[in-house]
Order: structure tokens, then sequence, then C-alpha cells
């Protein structure tokens, strides 16, 4: 735990909150390994969603509560902490920090953490809620087929509590959150349940894009966003691999529609056979 000489000057210290884990969003009894799901076969393909800032509208609750949080623990002020949380979103918060603040003792940084975990429950998850297109989207896409999933930096239990507060749990498949690993590690995982099935990452930041890329067989679309100081466009997130963007998720079952016919297409063509030469 670290001590007052720890501290970078003009800071207060933070109350450290008890947590099962650096990743914990609330104090839970840490649980026993999770069940090992049988690879199976989809009706079409798998659609990966990040929770926030894609499906819940909740980034800027969330930015509000990092800026604060680093201000009181090393010092930044408040304006210019939010934006570095907006540069870095898509990470883990302890990500986040040790690569904002590399020279920070290891144990400020993990008390600086627990304490966000909290306050972002209490303070952001308690007034969020989904875009307004979410609902209507989630039908459309598991009406024509897509079968849904869920890959967060939140912890499982906290995004499963989220998702049937607002009435969508019932359309996923899974939920991957903080105690089973990376987004990359969690894309891995649905490859290896949902084996050769075209499968798309939804996500809002480059980190979610780099995610995607990393992970052989699955394709980036995106959330785009607009903040108060913070801007992600289409063209940033095209920029950084995504197949399709916008700040609406309405387009997205027709723009899947014609990422897979697009995919289709190399492989539909018929070779037309050679003459012989007499």
């Amino acid at each position: 735990m670290p001590g007052p000489d720890d501290l970078p000057a003009g800071s207060s210290p933070l109350p450290v909150l008890p947590a099962t884990s650096q990743f914990a969003e609330v104090s839970r009894p840490v649980g026993g390994p999770r069940e090992i799901v049988a690879p199976r076969t989809v009706k079409r393909g798998v659609v990966v969603f990040d929770l926030d800032g894609t499906l819940l509208d909740d980034l800027s609750l969330i930015c509000t509560v990092a800026a604060d949080v680093m201000a009181h623990a090393f010092g930044t002020p408040e304006e210019e902490a939010r934006v570095h949380y907006l540069a870095t979103t898509g990470m883990p918060f302890e990500a986040q920090l040790a690569q904002l603040y590399p020279t920070a003792p290891a144990a400020l940084r993990a008390s600086t953490a627990r304490t966000f975990h909290q306050r972002k429950v209490t303070e952001a998850y308690a007034k969020a809620h989904p875009f307004p297109e979410v609902p209507k989207l989630l039908n459309t896409l598991d009406r024509d087929g897509w079968t849904l999933a869920v890959a967060t930096g939140a912890e499982t239990e906290m995004a499963d509590l989220m998702l049937e507060r607002e009435g969508l749990r019932y359309w996923f498949d899974g939920v991957l959150g903080s105690g089973e690993g990376t987004k990359r590690e969690h894309l891995a995982e649905y490859r290896r349940r949902y084996s050769g099935a075209p499968t798309f990452l939804v996500g809002d930041s480059r980190f979610d894009m780099e995610a995607a890329l990393s992970v052989a067989g699955v394709t980036p679309v995106a959330r785009a966003s607009r903040l108060s100081g913070w801007t992600l466009t289409p063209s940033d997130l095209k920029k950084w691999g995504a197949a399709w963007a916008d700040y609406s998720l309405s387009g997205l079952p027709g723009a899947l529609a014609a990422l897979e016919e697009k995919s289709r297409k190399p492989s539909s063509r018929k070779k037309t056979p050679r003459s012989r030469k007499a």
C-alpha cells in the first residue's frame, strides 16, 4: 500500500477499496475456474460487442470519474487527465495508468485503479443506459441469424448485471470480462467456440480495432464518437482498420451483410478452364 512519500506533490491519498484483483469492478468473493464451453456450429456468424461506449452510452460518465481519480492521485489537471483517459480508452485501466504514469509507484497505480473501478460502478454504471438504437439492433441481428457475444474490460459479473438491468442479456450467447483475460484473449476464445464462423468485433477505440486485427478471422467494425473535446470520426477508425464505422449502429445489420457478401465473392468465382492449344 502506498505511503505519504509515494504521492506526488499537491495530491491527496486515495481511499484503498477492497477488491478481489486489480481488475475487479466491485469487491466480491473469488469464484472457481469457469466452465469450458464446448465448440459449436452457428447459423450465420458471430458479432462480438464491446460494452462501454459501444452498447452503453457511458463513456462521458466514465471519463469524468477517471479524470477526477487521476487528478487526485497524480496531480494531473482534470481536463488534461480526461483527454489522456480518452486517448488510451479500450485498454484496461491498469494498463492505461502504466502507460500514462510509468514512473509512479506500482502500489499507487493499483490503489488508484481500485478506486476507479468502485466509482465507475457507483457513479457511471448507476446512471448509464444503452444507446437508443441498441435494443432494436440486437433484435434485428438475432432475427437475421447472427450469434451475439460481449467482450469487455469490465468484470464479467458486472457486465452481466448491467445487461440484465437493461433487458439486453437475453440476446447474448456469451459474456467475457476482465476475469477471462484481455480483449484479444476473449476474441481467441470466441474463435475457438465458434470455429470457422465469420466473426466481427464492434468496438469504439483504436485498441479495439488493433485487438480484432491481431486475431485471425476477426473483422473490426466501429462506433464513432462525439464527446466534448474529443471526437473519433469514422475516418479515424477506418484508418485503424475498421471495415465499417458510423456514429450510430443502426446501419450495422446492412454493413455486416455487405461485408459477409464481399468475403464470399473471391471463393464463389468459378475458374474458367483454359483451352488447350492444338
